[in-house]
């Protein structure tokens, strides 16, 4: 299985550096992992509902252009589906049976993501109705992704 994770923005701060790649690395006996990066939209505090979508259009194009037509495509959102880590693993299961290899999980910037990701997206994961900032998103995610794989094998570390 091949999965990607693209999210919007550099990841800076060192220690989640460290746990995505800690992450990576155990995920590389179940999947190939891909991290990419898309530039975020520069914008000062102050955004109109205009202007906010302007910016969640400019990332969220940078996103699609880095989605090919045959990928399964789960956007985290807060207002997505939830599913345990039991939920997760099976649906990850059910996609590799049913043929989808290629499987990416967009995440979006501080203002979420566009209608046009949203739409293009095969599925919307929430993990919570709590906000978490985008960059910790990421490694919380690879957790879970690796975790998955562990419950999917039967093997120990989901208690």
């Amino acid at each position: 299985m091949n999965i990607t994770v693209i999210s919007v923005g550099k990841l800076k701060e060192k220690y989640l550096k460290q746990g995505i790649e800690e992450y990576i690395k155990r995920l590389s006996g179940y999947a190939k992992i891909e991290m990419i990066e898309v530039p975020d939209e520069k914008a000062p505090e102050n955004l109109s509902n205009q202007e906010m979508e302007q910016v969640k259009e400019r990332e969220g194009e940078r996103i699609l252009a880095k989605i090919s037509d045959d990928t399964y495509v789960i956007a985290l959102a807060i207002e997505g589906k939830m599913k345990s880590s039991e939920e997760l693993a099976e649906s990850l299961d059910k996609l590799a049976t049913y043929g989808k290899s290629k499987i990416a999980f967009i995440i979006g910037g501080s203002l979420g993501l566009s209608k046009k990701v949203m739409q293009r997206a095969d599925e919307a994961l929430s993990f919570s109705k709590m906000t978490f900032p985008h960059q910790l998103m990421r490694l919380i995610l690879l957790e879970q992704i690796y975790r998955a794989f562990r419950i999917n094998r039967g093997e120990p570390y989901h208690k």
